[in-house]
């Protein structure tokens, strides 16, 4: 899909897909102003460090273990005992230092150092090179921090001078950032970064219906694995079988309702040697299978499925509907070409027609 997005749009798909957009309000004037994606996020990044050194950053407890002149924590016996230190006055102790070389700061300077390699804006690499080498100066080292070491370091949702901050620095690296196109702060995607920017939109689009649904009793769910409904089969063809994952699974318990919403990056229509316009052969099969397969689970607990295909729309608006032996099948577009308020009116509005 070769349809230029407005990056103020990519940009809200980023802050829904992070569960950020609370955030959406501060970030107005940068997403206008910069060119491409990666400048963006180094022009706001930036920008929340400087507020953040402003007001101290977070600091953090790391264990250490060093030889002293004096106990500090808890002693080492065996390392003492072992390296005879008494005898030198000395004794080995295990503690914890207060520190501002965490893992959450960390992952911003690397993250800094990583955006000034890829930017060629001459006063946003000098900011990002400073800032970086400001924490450095603070006792922050430069390695990027492991996943298990950041699993240690969670933002909670109160730390709210940091959620931001860190969710910029996680974007950067990222692995579903689409290319950019430099002018008039359009991201052109390119064929080969489809399944990066689906897998945006499949995340943007779970959290607006999360944010929209749950507080009316929906649960939402994503990236279901589904089991065929195998009665006998020939040996070892288990493991030949197609998976099944679901983007999105909508559940509503009181009224027993289930919706499967595929989000496609693709146009809704493609054309054939018969048909000008038609629906993609291969998405129908599949959310008609995801649905069929699923019967004997759920028919008899009284639940009704239905299923969409969600894709963006170009230059058409699609809002239908098949009914087909019990299930209704939806085929629905959403603007991400429109003003930044239309865009986000339509996320937050997609199951309007339920």
């Amino acid at each position: 899909m070769a349809t230029p997005i407005p990056l103020r749009n990519i940009w809200l798909l980023f802050l829904y897909a992070a569960d950020l957009v609370q955030f959406k309000d501060s970030t107005t004037v940068e997403a206008e102003s910069a060119r491409n994606l990666p400048e963006l996020l180094a022009r706001l990044l930036t920008k929340v460090v400087q507020q953040r050194l402003r007001r101290n950053l977070s600091r953090g407890y790391q264990p250490r273990h060093a030889v002293l002149s004096r106990v500090r924590g808890r002693i080492d016996v065996l390392a003492t005992v072992s390296g005879q230190l008494l005898e030198q006055g000395r004794v080995a102790c295990r503690f914890e230092e207060h520190t501002l070389d965490t893992p959450r700061n960390r992952l911003v300077r690397a993250a800094l150092d990583h955006l000034a390699a890829r930017l060629d804006t001459t006063e946003v690499v000098h900011e990002c090179k400073s800032l970086s080498q400001w924490l450095g100066r603070m006792g922050v080292a430069s390695q990027k921090p492991s996943h298990a070491e950041l699993a240690t370091d969670q933002v909670s949702r109160n730390e709210t001078a940091d959620l931001l901050m860190v969710g910029l620095a996680k974007m950067v690296f990222e692995a579903f950032i689409p290319s950019e196109e430099m002018g008039q702060s359009h991201a052109v995607v390119a064929d080969a970064d489809v399944h990066l920017v689906r897998r945006l939109f499949e995340k943007a689009v779970g959290n607006a219906l999360r944010i929209q649904l749950q507080p009316l009793g929906w649960q939402v769910l994503s990236g279901r694995k589904l089991s065929w409904p195998v009665e006998q089969l020939s040996e070892g063809l288990w493991d030949h079988l197609p998976g099944m994952t679901t983007d999105i699974e909508l559940l509503h318990p009181a009224s027993k309702r289930k919706l499967m919403v595929d989000t496609k990056f693709t146009h809704i229509f493609t054309s054939s040697q018969y048909k000008e316009q038609m629906l993609r052969s291969g998405y129908l099969y599949q959310l008609y299978a995801y649905l069929r397969t699923q019967e004997a689970a759920t028919l008899w607990q009284g639940w009704r499925s239905e299923g969409m295909l969600l894709h963006p729309h170009c230059g058409e608006v699609v809002d239908a509907y098949v009914d087909m032996q019990g299930h209704r099948l939806r085929f629905k577009t959403i603007d991400l070409m429109g003003s930044a308020d239309e865009f986000e009116h339509n996320l937050n509005n997609i199951l309007d027609i339920l």
